[in-house]
Order: structure tokens, then sequence, then C-alpha cells
């Protein structure tokens, strides 16, 4: 790679704007948090430094963080910085990754702050792709990712599956959209950085979670590199210990955010970059007039249901009725729902949508004739008492529906409503899981 790899600022456009390349400081900080580690801690940073030496075209500066080591590694940290114009050390009585990041980027004069775990799992031919987005002014925050598509991985299936259920528990309880939170190999920008460091808590291993959660709440863009990455068989790191703070993590933050205690507003005016425009074509609208209009062509074909299937009932029966208005109604539905609802227009996909739309009517109509059957074998009910139980049947059958069209037939037409409603850009890399 050259030294023309990088971006070389010259114009400040939209969004946050390149960063200041010209001046004393330096323009990447990148830190190494360790703790006891002699034997990893030279050759580590040596490798990096020869790297930086010849890729980065940029001024910068490796941080040796040593958080409260018991062996020799402060003394290993201070020699390096000797020998090399280019690395600190900065000692921290106290352990915790998190806080060394915490302290290190925040005493840092760099523009944009990295960091990488000593045993340099993750191939550094990815640093510049990182911190690229950033110095640009095209990101604000960017993490290494082992699930996102193209990465290449080697570990074993305990880490493996560790690392995976991991990300999907934060996906479920506080619906992150960025791939990976855990591997250590992390950018984010100095003006951001500042504004966010004083709300992350954690000094431990889900400082980079936290983070990252803060990110996605205040509307920043995150920027994914997928990475080479091979496990490190000598790790120290406490797995089950690890999880179980992770998980007490989760549960804080997801508190935090709940009540207010994260002033997720005061950070989203902040540093949020906005919609890009008030309603720009093609992208469909939020939630709330998501619900809107979906109820709205919900009652519609409800009505036009009902209709249909006691104009049928008396000549096909009530299966047969309940199978053919579902059937045209459905086919309405979909098409109703894709261009008001979900604000998908033109032809493309259209058929899909249609086949994905007829087994989302298929579950509604297990559920109506379901409904009918269990009826009708606990006696004979009257008319009345057929419709009551299918309006009831039909509203289940409408939040599933719902349900479906927005996170399965329709997904990709609500996510970039999502990112509209949030000002936040989607991760650049897509998430391979």
């Amino acid at each position: 790679m050259t030294a023309t790899s990088l971006p070389l600022p010259a114009q400040r456009g939209l969004g946050r704007g390149p960063v200041r390349v010209a001046g004393p400081a330096p323009v990447l900080d990148v830190v190494v948090p360790v703790h006891n580690e002699e034997v990893d801690l030279e050759p580590c940073v040596r490798r990096l430094h020869a790297h930086l030496k010849a890729q980065f075209p940029y001024r910068f500066r490796i941080t040796v963080a040593d958080n409260a080591s018991t062996d020799r590694t402060a003394e290993v940290a201070d020699a390096l910085a000797e020998a090399l114009p280019e690395v600190r050390s900065v000692r921290l009585e106290q352990k915790g990754r998190g806080r060394a990041l915490h302290t290190t980027w925040l005493g840092s004069d760099a523009e944009v702050l990295a960091y990488m775990d000593v045993d340099l799992s993750t191939d550094l031919a990815a640093l510049s792709p990182l911190v690229a987005p950033l110095i640009s002014g095209h990101s604000d925050v960017a993490i290494g990712s082992r699930l996102a598509r193209g990465a290449r991985v080697v570990r074993g299936p305990k880490r493996e599956f560790i690392s995976r259920a991991y990300n999907v528990i934060l996906r479920g309880t506080l619906r992150v959209r960025f791939s990976d939170a855990q591997c250590g190999f992390k950018a984010i920008r100095a003006d951001v950085a500042r504004t966010l460091l004083p709300h992350v808590a954690d000094t431990g291993w889900f400082f980079d979670t936290e983070l990252l959660v803060l990110a996605q709440r205040a509307g920043l863009r995150i920027h994914e590199v997928p990475v080479d990455w091979v496990d490190d068989p000598d790790s120290r790191v406490d797995i089950v210990a690890t999880a179980l703070a992770d998980l007490r993590g989760i549960a804080r933050l997801g508190r935090g955010l709940t009540t207010g205690a994260i002033p997720i507003a005061r950070l989203r005016e902040q540093l949020s970059r906005g919609a890009i425009s008030a309603d720009p074509p093609g992208v469909p609208a939020g939630l709330l007039r998501q619900l809107v209009r979906f109820g709205a062509i919900g009652v519609l074909s409800t009505a036009a249901y009902l209709v249909l299937y006691v104009l049928l009932r008396g000549g096909v029966g009530p299966q047969a009725a309940n199978f053919t208005a579902l059937l045209v109604t459905a086919v309405g539905n979909t098409a109703a729902n894709r261009r008001l609802t979900f604000g998908v227009r033109g032809s493309g996909g259209a058929a899909r949508h249609q086949f994905q739309g007829l087994l989302v009517f298929a579950l509604g109509l297990g559920l109506t004739s379901g409904s009918l059957a269990l009826l009708h074998g606990l006696g004979d009910p009257g008319r009345g008492t057929e419709v009551v139980v299918l309006v009831g049947a039909n509203l289940a059958a409408t939040v599933l529906r719902f349900l479906l069209l927005r996170g399965w037939v329709f997904r990709r037409a609500d996510e970039r409503s999502t990112l509209e409603e949030t000002g936040a850009a989607a991760p650049s890399a897509e998430n391979a899981r």
C-alpha cells in the first residue's frame, strides 16, 4: 500500500469534514493496552511501528498503556519509548482495558484515536482502511469485524460460538446494527471521543460495546472493516468472567437508556449527522407513520375480506369462502403496503415480495382456518359468532403480518427508514450472520 492509499484532506464538505493533517500533533494515536505482557510487547510495538512508518503517510504515535502490570511490562514500554521517537509509555495503577483507553484517548492530542490488542491477532493491513474514513470525515467510529462479509477468521468453535451468541444478544436487547462489538481493533475521531467518553462507564472489556451503542444511538456513522483475524492460543482472557461482566453491562446500559440516565437526546443533538433531507424520495416513512398506514390498509383489507366472505359463504361453504377472501385481500394488502407503507417503488422485486406476502398469507390462513375449525368443533355456531371469531383471528394475523412484512419481506426498506429517522448511516460492510 502506498501513501496515496489514504485520503489527502483538502476541502471540508458535508458532515464533520476531514481532520487536520498539518501541524505538530500526530494525526493518529494507536493505543496498545497491556497487562503483564513483558514477552509480547516489544515485538508487537516494533512490528506496528515498522508498519506505520512504511504505510501511514501522516504523523503518528503509538501509546503503550500499561494498566497495573506486575511483571517487567513497564520497563519494556519505557525502553521502547526511549528507542523509538513515535512511542510513548503511560502507566496506570489500576487494571482495566476500558480504563486504559479512556485515560489515554482523552489525554491524546491526535485527531484520530485507535487501539489494538497486543497479540496483533488482526492483520495490520486493515489499519489504513480502518482509519481512512475517519480522516476524510466520512465516518465517526470504525471497527474491525470478524463477522462481516469478507472477513477471514481462524479460531476454535468455542470462541466462535461465544462471539456470535454475544452479538445475537446485543441485537435482541440493545438493537445494535454493528456486527462485531468485541474485536480488539477500533478507531474513533478525537472530537467525537471527547463528547462520548464521559458517558462511558465501563472500565473493562464491556467498554467497547458501551461506546458503540452510545455512538449508534447518538446517530453517528460506524464504519466496519472486514479483517483477517487469527486467534491467539495463549490469550489470558477469562471467557466466563468476561461474559458475565458483559451481561451485567448490557443490563446496566439498557436501564440507562430506558430511564434516560444516559442523555442520548443531548448527544444526538451534539453529534448526529442529521437526516439527508426532510423527505428523501424513495425512502419509506418511520415506524409511527408505517403503523398508521399499515393500520389504515388493514382496516380496508379486513372490510373487503368480510364482504367477500359473506358473499361467498353461502355458495362455497365457510372454509372455501375464507380461503378465497383471504387470498384476494392478501394480494391487494401486500401491494398496498409495498407502495404506501414501506415506500417500495417500481417493479423490481415485486414478484418476490408477492411470493413472500403469500407465505405470510398462509400463516394468516392457518390462524383463521384454525379458529373456524375449532369453533365448529365445539358446536354449530351462528353466522354472527363466525364473523366475531374471524375478526379476532384476523386481528392476530394482522399483527403477525406487520411484523413479518417489516422484519422480512420489506426489511431493507425498513432499515433505510430507520436510518433516515436517526440520521445514522448503515455499516459499510454487510453483516454476514
